[in-house]
């Protein structure tokens, strides 16, 4: 008898199968948000909000808009946490924009967007899903 493994599929709907390099399946559980990552010029983002808005942000750099920019750029908090923003931007201006792509604004998102504006002399532009 063959050794099968159970999925749990009647258990978990909140899961899914997908095959790995080799071959095999592989369970991957589905984001608590329903975001799905997703892969743009080699670069592994969280969501497809956030890689269009990369894509849109490449458009706004070869138009001379944005100098350049960053991602993952990590803000250090107290009581040893940190914030990390989707993409600080330098525009062309000499203005510095913290921007981060939200499907949904969480409670803990709130409170650490919060933190942060009222420690750094930033603010914080939200994308949303339109």
């Amino acid at each position: 008898m063959s050794k099968q493994k159970d999925w749990g599929f009647a258990e978990c709907s909140s899961s899914y199968v997908t095959v790995d390099k080799e071959g095999g399946l592989r369970h991957v559980p589905r984001h608590k948000y329903k975001a799905k990552p997703c892969e743009l010029d080699g670069i592994r983002f969280a969501s497809r909000l956030e890689a269009r808005y990369y894509a849109q942000q490449k458009l706004r750099i070869a138009a001379g808009e944005i100098v350049f920019s960053l991602r993952q750029v990590p803000f250090h908090l107290p009581g040893n946490t940190r914030y990390v923003c989707d993409f600080l931007e330098f525009h062309a201006d000499g203005s510095v924009h913290v921007v981060d792509t939200k499907g949904v604004e969480t409670a803990a998102f709130k409170r650490a967007k919060k933190q942060v504006e009222a420690i750094y002399p930033i603010e914080i532009e939200v994308v949303k899903k339109a």
